[in-house]
């Protein structure tokens, strides 16, 4: 710690550097000050009065303790003399208590004792700096410099302090050395006993957002609005997009002239995938936007489950479910429904074995089987606990009668399955045990 005669000049250089202020470095120094001279007054078993004042004269720490003004002094550590109080207040009269400065030796063993104590303070009030600072910052891109990689955790240099970038925010297969720059979006900033922890994010679906937000000026302007975002880090992100002005198109505008605007992205992302879509208020035309490159064919809807079945032809299959289901499931969070890809081969199949079935019960023919499955009655149950009227309109029957005698049929049909069942279920046999070893009996046989 500083001598008093440095005291001053080590708190400018500590308020300019940190830009804190220094009435609360002066109140952390005097606070620190105070308690370390009581605790030493407290070890000569002395109880006194004290008072501290930084001097902006001469950037000095005094320390002063009071003392009652008598005639005849019987305590000399709590009383002084009338005559010696003039000195110090010409106004002083008897029974005042005056304040006497202690001999500065003492007030600098008194500074060295409340070191810690100083710099804990001057830490605190570093922190509350800090966390006013880049608490309204929160969402942001920041750039820093990487410093040192802790424990898989990633220490970023802001220059007026350190932020983390932990694992679960880091991108897959992203690496970073020392002295790099790295840009990442303020997370989180949680407040701890070692002051505010600044928390970035690289993983996150905000950070495309931000980088798009800062390459494309029709964004900034409320030209164009970024509508959803779907995401996984460091292999493909879905974008979807629209624009207040019918003169501008709002992809166009993200992708940019010759595609610069993307790639700047593109290149932050290190080469993560990037699909631009336009948003619609359809349900299904945004679904089939989602899905892209893939090309639609049909859209089943079906708004009571906020699902939808996306038929596309065989060729678009693979494309549309993209590796390990990639597209598809990134298309289902954009468009926040449950999307089930098939193929046309698949839904003749499934038409053929659903017509198939009806045409089981009494008095259904081929056509009005095609009705029903036409209609959605693509099970026994759909039939067994429709409503007649429903069914009537859906299969072209005469009347409700016709319905209840098709649904009744239904229902035995459905009961026969489920028994059938049942009974497979208790007669199975268990498989047989294999033989011990079969393995190794294959391929090391005895020997003769």
């Amino acid at each position: 710690m500083a001598t008093m005669t440095e005291l001053s000049r080590v708190m400018d250089s500590v308020c300019k550097d940190k830009g804190i202020d220094k009435n609360e470095i002066v109140s952390a120094v005097e606070e620190a000050v105070l308690s370390a001279a009581q605790k030493l007054f407290r070890m000569q078993d002395k109880d006194k009065e004290l008072e501290v004042h930084f001097n902006e004269d001469d950037g000095d720490v005094e320390l002063f303790e009071f003392k009652t003004v008598v005639e005849d002094i019987e305590d000399p550590d709590t009383q002084i003399t009338l005559e010696d109080a003039h000195g110090l207040d010409p106004d002083a009269e008897l029974g005042d208590e005056i304040g006497v400065k202690i001999n500065p030796d003492f007030t600098r063993i008194a500074i060295q004792n409340a070191k810690q104590k100083i710099l804990q303070s001057i830490k605190e009030a570093e922190g509350k700096v800090i966390y006013e600072e880049f608490k309204s910052r929160r969402g942001e891109l920041i750039s820093g410099i990487v410093r040192r990689v802790e424990r898989k955790n990633i220490i970023v240099d802001l220059g007026r302090t350190e932020a983390i970038l932990p694992p679960e925010h880091q991108v897959p297969r992203e690496y970073y050395k020392p002295k790099e720059r790295l840009r990442a979006i303020l997370f989180e900033i949680k407040e701890t006993k070692r002051g505010p922890q600044l928390i970035l994010s690289r993983s996150h679906k905000d950070f495309v957002k931000k980088l798009f937000e800062s390459e494309v000026p029709e964004i900034g302007d409320q030209i164009v609005t970024i509508k959803a975002i779907s995401r996984d880090p460091g292999g493909r992100t879905k974008i979807a997009v629209s624009s207040s002005d019918s003169d501008v198109d709002p992809v166009g505008a993200c992708v940019g002239m010759r595609g610069s605007r993307v790639q700047n992205v593109i290149q932050e992302l290190k080469g993560e995938k990037i699909d631009i879509v336009p948003w619609s208020t359809d349900p299904a035309r945004f679904a089939c936007n989602a899905l892209s490159p893939a090309r639609v064919s049909k859209v089943i809807i079906d708004d009571d489950n906020k699902s939808m079945e996306i038929i596309v032809d065989d060729d678009q299959l693979s494309l549309a479910i993209g590796r390990r289901g990639q597209n598809v499931r990134l298309a289902s969070q954009l468009a926040e429904w449950r999307i089930d890809i098939k193929t046309e081969s698949q839904v003749k199949r499934e038409q053929h074995d659903v017509v198939h079935l009806l045409m089981t019960l009494p008095n259904v023919k081929e056509v009005t089987a095609n009705l029903l499955y036409g209609e959605g009655f693509h099970k026994l149950e759909d039939i067994a606990f429709s409503d007649p009227e429903t069914l009537v309109k859906s299969a072209g029957l005469k009347s409700e009668e016709d319905a209840v005698k098709l649904q009744t049929a239904a229902r035995i049909a459905l009961k026969d399955k489920l028994e059938q069942m049942s009974v497979t279920e208790e007669t199975a046999e268990p498989a047989p045990a294999p033989a011990s070893d079969p393995v190794e009996e294959e391929i090391f046989p005895e020997q003769e």
